[in-house]
């Protein structure tokens, strides 16, 4: 307690000092949780950005997955009709005849403007249909009703065929045999039996293929898987 000197009989209180911040205080608050509110945005952001690619890695990982598992199953069921070439690869187009549930179809994998395309006839069990189907194959422009865009980004696409233990590029010319399956006889000297005789290439046992993969793709580098194809009668 203390006395009031100009009146000792009265007691005086002591007045409580000042509490609070100064604004000195304040501002290095206000920086402080600025600085640790752009550290926790810039990990946020860097956790985000990380997860972004690594969904992307994984679609485009899935992508290529599902190209391949296509590929794999169109060639499980490469069939020689002896109407129509069975598989031809010109460097820029595979087409081959295909069984289906409706019969037979024609399916034409594309390489145009560094996309991988995908184009297939409808299924038919008519000779004429078929053929019609086939050179249709042949004049395709990219945008016709019923062709898919596969993969982007593709540099470049090659196929190598596995004939009788060896490989070799499907653009050269394969071991000819008849619409029997039979080699073609040396001894076939005449007109009318050559005419019967319809030479063929024989199909492969398997192919190799190979994508290049740049800007746009998924992944960059080079792509092989072998397929093996399907058994003929």
């Amino acid at each position: 307690m203390v006395v009031d000197v100009t009146n000792p009989m009265r007691p005086s209180r002591l007045l409580p000092a000042a509490a609070g911040f100064t604004l000195i205080e304040v501002l290095v608050s206000l920086f402080i949780l600025a600085l640790l509110a752009s550290a926790a945005w810039k990990g946020v952001d860097a956790i985000s950005s990380a997860r972004k690619v690594a969904d992307d890695n994984l679609q485009g990982t899935l992508r290529l997955q599902s190209v391949m598992t296509q590929l794999d199953a169109d060639m499980a069921q490469v069939y020689d009709t002896q109407v129509v070439k069975g598989f031809q690869f010109d460097g820029a187009n595979l087409r081959f005849t295909r069984r289906a549930a409706g019969g037979v179809q024609v399916v034409v994998w594309s390489l145009r403007e560094r996309k991988l395309l995908r184009w297939a006839s409808t299924e038919t069990t008519r000779v004429g249909e078929l053929q019609d189907s086939w050179r249709r194959a042949s004049q395709l422009q990219g945008r016709e009703p019923g062709t898919l865009v596969a993969l982007t980004g593709v540099d470049q696409w090659q196929v190598y065929c596995f004939r009788s233990g060896s490989i070799s590029n499907c653009q050269s010319s394969g071991n000819l045999v008849s619409a029997s399956g039979a080699p073609p006889s040396s001894n076939e000297g005449a007109a009318a039996a050559a005419a019967a005789t319809i030479a063929r290439e024989q199909l492969p046992q398997a192919i190799r293929s190979q994508l290049v993969l740049g800007d746009g793709a998924s992944v960059s580098g080079l792509l092989s898987r072998d397929i093996m194809l399907s058994p003929q009668p």
